[in-house]
Order: C-alpha cells, then sequence, then structure tokens
C-alpha cells in the first residue's frame, strides 16, 4: 500500500492534500491511511460524492482530474462531435467546488473538447439546463447537495439533458481507472480560453434560464397572483439570487429571504445539517414567516435542486408538508390547470401512490420508476410523445420538475409553482391544508413515512435473506402481492406471477390488503436497510382532517413497528 502512497503524493497537484497524507504517514495512522487507499472512490448514476481529502476513497484535485480524464475520454468515443459540441460545468458554494469545476474544465479542454464554464456559482438546474440549450454532449455540477460540509460530489449529465444511467455509469467508471493510470492532460484556462476551446457562461446565460422557466407553459398565470407573504431561505446556499427574481418575475412582491443563510457560505454556520429534511434546518425560515405571518415558509437546499415548505395552519404554527403532500398538491394543481388529457405524469416507487389514482381521475397518463430522479426523467423522455406530453414528475425526497425546461428536478421553479398554487387558493378562500382534505377527502388518507436500519456490513446481503423468508401476512394484513425488483416477477397471493418492466434492482414490494404497501431495499451507499410504509384510511365524512390523520398515523405505527420486529431489529 505505500508503493501507492507514494505515488499517489508524485501525482496529487495539491499542497493541501499532499501535506495532509505526510501528516497521516508521519502519525503512523496506518487504518486512516488504509481507509483512504484500499479502494477508490465508487463512481455511478450519481457520479461521485465523498469526504474530502487526500487519497482515492476521498474527493480531492487528483480524484477530479482522473475522472474528468476518464469522462472525457468516454464521451469522444460514444458521442458524435462531443470535442465541438462540448460540456456545460458549473459548481455550489462550497469550499473546493470552484477549484475542482476549473480542473475538470482543464482536463476537458486539454482533449479537444469545448468546455461553457459558469463564471460564478450556479444552481444545478441551471447547469443541467445548459445541456439541452447548448447542444452540449454533456454536463458537470460540482455538487455534494445537501450533505454535511466535509462531503463534495461531481454529478454528471448526458446530452439528453438528464442524469446519467446505466450502461454510461459503468462506462465512465472503466475509462476513470484507465484514466487514474495515464498521466493527466491539463492546460491552463488563460490557454484554453485563447484557443477557443473555454467559453465562459456570463450572466446573460443565466438570464436565459430565467426567462425559461418565465416562458414554462405549466407557471404561466393568467391573473395576477393574489397577494401572498412568502418567506424564503437558500440554506447558505446558491439559490437566493435567482430564486427572488423568479418569484419577483411572477408578480409576488411581499418575499421576505433569511439574510443570514442567503450568501453561498460551505461551511454551512447556521444549520447542523444543510438538507431541509433535517430537525431544525428550516427553523430560521420558519421563524422570519411568523414575524412576517407568511403563508408559506419556503427552502431550497444548497445546490437548490430541492424545494421544501412549511405553511401556515389555523392555529397560527407552521407545519412541514411531506414531499409526498407537495407532490400530491402539485399534481392535483398542474392536472386541474392544464384540463388536457393524456398528459404524462410520474414518480419513483417509493413516493405515495395517491399520485396514479389523482392522475387516472384526470384520464394523464402516469408512470412509475427506481427511485432517483435520473429515472423519472429518462423514462419520462422515453415514454413522452406529441399526444402524451410530459406535464410534471417527483420523488419523495423533496424532487420536482414541472414541465421539460430542466430534465432534473428543479427547486427554483417549484418554488415559483407552488407559490402560485398557494396563492389560487388564498383567492377561492382556501389554504393548503383545506386543499389537502379535499383530496384526501376524494381519495382517501394516504399517509408515508421512511425507517432506516444499520446492518452489519459484514453480514450476508439481507435481500437474499428475505426472499427466503417471504411472508403472507405483515402486521395482520395479508401480503397480497411481491414485487421482487431483482428478479423482475410480480408473485401474487393466489401462486400467479408476471413480469415487471423496470431495471432490475435489490428492491422488496409488498401489497397489502386495504392499499397499505411496505418496501425494502438495502441503500446503495451505506450499510442500512431502508423500508418505505404508506397506509391508506377511509376519510369519513364526520371526519376532520386531524381525526382521519391521527387514525392513519396510528396504523402506520402499527404497521412500522410490527414490520421492524419481525425483521428481528
Amino acid at each position: 500500500m505505500m508503493q501507492q502512497v507514494t505515488h499517489w503524493l508524485e501525482r496529487d497537484p495539491d499542497p493541501r492534500t499532499r501535506q495532509e497524507l505526510k501528516k497521516l504517514i508521519e502519525q503512523h495512522n496506518d487504518l486512516e491511511i488504509a481507509n483512504r487507499f484500499s479502494q477508490r472512490l465508487e463512481f455511478g448514476t450519481a457520479g461521485l460524492r465523498g469526504k474530502v481529502g487526500a487519497g482515492p476513497n476521498r474527493m480531492n484535485r487528483l480524484v477530479i482530474q482522473e475522472t474528468a480524464a476518464g469522462l472525457g475520454h468516454y464521451l469522444i468515443k460514444n458521442i458524435e462531435q462531443a470535442k465541438h459540441r462540448g460540456v456545460v460545468i458549473g459548481y455550489d458554494g462550497r469550499i473546493d467546488s470552484k477549484q475542482f469545476a476549473h480542473d475538470t474544465a482543464s482536463v476537458l479542454t486539454a482533449l479537444g473538447i469545448r468546455v461553457y464554464l459558469t463564471h460564478d456559482v450556479a444552481a444545478t438546474p441551471i447547469v443541467a439546463f445548459g445541456v439541452k440549450y447548448l447542444n452540449a454532449a454533456a454536463a458537470v455540477v460540482v455538487t455534494a447537495s445537501h450533505n454535511p460540509p466535509e462531503y463534495n460530489g461531481f454529478k454528471v449529465y448526458w446530452e439528453n439533458g438528464a442524469q446519467i444511467i446505466p450502461p454510461h455509469d459503468s462506462g465512465i467508471a472503466e475509462e476513470i481507472s484507465c484514466a487514474a493510470s495515464m498521466p493527466i492532460p491539463s492546460i491552463p484556462l488563460k490557454k484554453a480560453e485563447q484557443d477557443a476551446l473555454l467559453l465562459w457562461l456570463t450572466e446573460e446565460y443565466y438570464q436565459t434560464y430565467r426567462q425559461a422557466v418565465n416562458h414554462n407553459p405549466a407557471l404561466i398565470s393568467p391573473t395576477k397572483p393574489e397577494p401572498i407573504s412568502i418567506a424564503y431561505t437558500a440554506m447558505h446556499g446558491v439559490g437566493a439570487n435567482m430564486a427572488k427574481a423568479l418569484l419577483s418575475d411572477a408578480g409576488f412582491t411581499s418575499v421576505y429571504s433569511v439574510k443570514e443563510q442567503e450568501m453561498p457560505d460551505g461551511t454551512f454556520p447556521t444549520v447542523n445539517f444543510p438538507n431541509p429534511e433535517e430537525t431544525g434546518a428550516m427553523d430560521m425560515v420558519i421563524a422570519l414567516a411568523k414575524e412576517n405571518n407568511a403563508d408559506i415558509a419556503c427552502a431550497n437546499d444548497p445546490d437548490a435542486d430541492r424545494f421544501a415548505v412549511a405553511a401556515l395552519k389555523h392555529d397560527g404554527n407552521y407545519q412541514m408538508l411531506t414531499g409526498d403532500q407537495v407532490g400530491t398538491l402539485f399534481a392535483d394543481y398542474l392536472l386541474n390547470k392544464t384540463q388536457a388529457s393524456k398528459q404524462l405524469v410520474g414518480n419513483t416507487v417509493v413516493s405515495s401512490s395517491l399520485l396514479e389514482k389523482i392522475a387516472h381521475s384526470h384520464n394523464a397518463n402516469y408512470y412509475q420508476t427506481l427511485t432517483g430522479f435520473k429515472w423519472l426523467t429518462n423514462v419520462a423522455m422515453k415514454n413522452e410523445t406529441t399526444d402524451k406530453p410530459f406535464l410534471f414528475a417527483y420523488e419523495e425526497a423533496l424532487g420536482y420538475t414541472i414541465g421539460n425546461t430542466v430534465w432534473d428536478k428543479d427547486g427554483l421553479s417549484a418554488l415559483v409553482a407552488f407559490s402560485q398554487l398557494t396563492a389560487e387558493l388564498k383567492s377561492q378562500g382556501k389554504t393548503l391544508w383545506d386543499q389537502l382534505e379535499n383530496i384526501y377527502r376524494q381519495y382517501g388518507m394516504y399517509i408515508n413515512s421512511q425507517h432506516s436500519t444499520g446492518l452489519d456490513p459484514n453480514a450476508p446481503p439481507i435481500g437474499d435473506k428475505l426472499r427466503a423468508e417471504q411472508p403472507t401476512h405483515i402486521a395482520g394484513r395479508q401480503v397480497t402481492e411481491i414485487d421482487d425488483l431483482q428478479r423482475s416477477i410480480r408473485y401474487y397471493a393466489d401462486g400467479r406471477t408476471s413480469t415487471i418492466d423496470l431495471p432490475p434492482s435489490d428492491v422488496l414490494i409488498y401489497r397489502l390488503a386495504g392499499g397499505a404497501k411496505v418496501i425494502v431495499r438495502p441503500s446503495g451507499t451505506e450499510p442500512k436497510l431502508k423500508c418505505y410504509y404508506e397506509v391508506v384510511e377511509a376519510f369519513n365524512a364526520q371526519d376532520t382532517l386531524s381525526s382521519a390523520e391521527n387514525r392513519a398515523e396510528l396504523a402506520l405505527d402499527v404497521l412500522i413497528s410490527e414490520h421492524q420486529t419481525s425483521l428481528g431489529h
């Protein structure tokens, strides 16, 4: 291993990480050195993501340069005119992101590939938008999204504007492995600019994204929005300027931004974890909302591809809406607004089943994919036709895309659309909670939850164990169907089987009598078992939203408790 370490020190262009590694050697910290050199940070469909530091199992300048070289070689081999079409590169506000983006540009231009590089930090959807707009061969966003400050990432988009899916992930990974043993091509950005290989994406480009969002048919409102008040936070990320501009364009004048969290800051000083889903992350924007009696308290995550919202309740407090509740409200609003049938809407297997019911009631086309937004947009493109235009997709982890301006989740356009939705309801004398109650009265009370459990990393794959011991009942409810996505087979309680049209994945879905659902999947990035639960309860005429919710939550608690016990956790 020390030979590997020495080789690394010879190649590493960064004095900081070289010094970090030398210190570990001096301290004889063999365990930490082994952790960093025993494997390479894995490149997958989400690109790269990991802690920043020295060694091949960390994010650093050398890993970025090797990754960029591998990506460049793969693009040249697999996309016609890749060099001429070029690659869009942008980055978030994390400490190393600008350097990593510039390193990527230096390597790609050295390979003769044109690069469109953002002149400043940019929200992920603004960069993803550039692929189709500039007819580029690919895009790279240097971001770790909502991960803690010590992380960074390298996200890749294909020529269709969506995140990469197989086989491109493994193809790029192979090229990275080759690049890691070869000299790294690199030229200074100044020279790349002189050679017309580097073009800067200036403020004019950002404004092109802004205009494209403003012209998205699903976001065009014929009437002036009802005056509503919006509290907003960028969560120390890169969304604030564009978020405020888009809200202003849409006619919203009462927008309050959390000043302490408005500017990009990769140390995220005011939040323990820069993820709107985490407890406490929304505290400052909710406090600002209370101070100004705002209708909604909204957040983007640090790269502004996710959107979160807390809404004012009748008692004066604010409550977070779940990703599924936001998705449900969006679907109801957009399908009612457009009035066109046959439109395409979708969500993932771990998101609420309610979307399918809403879609069918509007004569829309519903589709379902594996977890991950890359699947939602790639499948949408595959299924979309002139008679069946794509309208909307979401995943429960706060990701939404409306229309095809960006073929990825876009927290900025979602912020505008949700503000318009809230304003329309207010003009009818309704709140978001009133509308959710109306939807639940029509379709039933749908409640979803997630539960993660740590696994022994050395134990045999838990999926194998679960497949060997399939239950007939869970929490007293009969299992009516089992979807085994790894085998692409649906098993019915009466012994019949049918095939499932989804890519193979280590996921088991148990459908239960009464509409409940349990989904089990091992995490792809850590030794954890992720379980997703859904119960559907009747919404009786005498029920209030609160009473129906309480009854459904009780049923959900029983389901989770008994299922977790059956797993032996």
